[in-house]
């Protein structure tokens, strides 16, 4: 059966829009947490490289790499971190649908340009799918150092989540 009434709001829209507001683009928990780590392993970088497709959360000129750290709402990851807004559902399926429809484009202009791209999703950091502690960092360095040109780093799937619990 299929539920058909909606939540109300708790806030107005005027604190909703501003708290909407107030969520960051760049320097996030989850981007600090990849670019600490990754800096302490001895790697360097440079931030938010406007000239490059997509804007990349990391860039590494000598390896020819960047790195995305994607988050799953916005992104429209399909984990349990992403579910479709119940208020304002044509504003926000246009806006989602867009960022991951120029997710996309932007990777297909690095991978053209010969960039390398990793894309790190917020559930492989945070809620219940997430990696072990410093995992998501030490994969990221592992793919840095390889030959790989394209990646994702993601939380647990199900059927791990499973086998985990058992």
């Amino acid at each position: 059966m299929e539920c058909r009434w909606k939540l109300t709001d708790v806030v107005t829209p005027e604190v909703r829009r501003r708290m909407m507001q107030s969520i960051r683009g760049k320097d996030t928990k989850p981007e600090l947490t990849i670019r600490s780590g990754l800096h302490a392993l001895g790697f360097r970088f440079c931030l938010h490289r406007r000239s490059l497709p997509g804007t990349p959360d990391l860039v590494f000129p000598g390896r020819n790499a960047v790195i995305f750290v994607h988050g799953c709402f916005w992104h429209q990851h399909q984990c349990h971190l992403f579910k479709w807004p119940s208020t304002r559902e044509e504003f926000w399926r246009k806006k989602i649908m867009t960022n991951a429809s120029n997710d996309a484009k932007n990777i297909v202009a690095l991978r053209k340009d010969g960039w390398r791209v990793l894309v790190i999703w917020e559930c492989s950091l945070k809620g219940k799918t997430r990696l072990a502690d410093g995992e998501p960092v030490l994969r990221a360095a592992r793919w840095l150092e390889g030959n790989s040109s394209l990646n994702e780093i993601k939380g647990l799937t199900d059927h791990l989540l499973k086998m985990a619990a058992d």
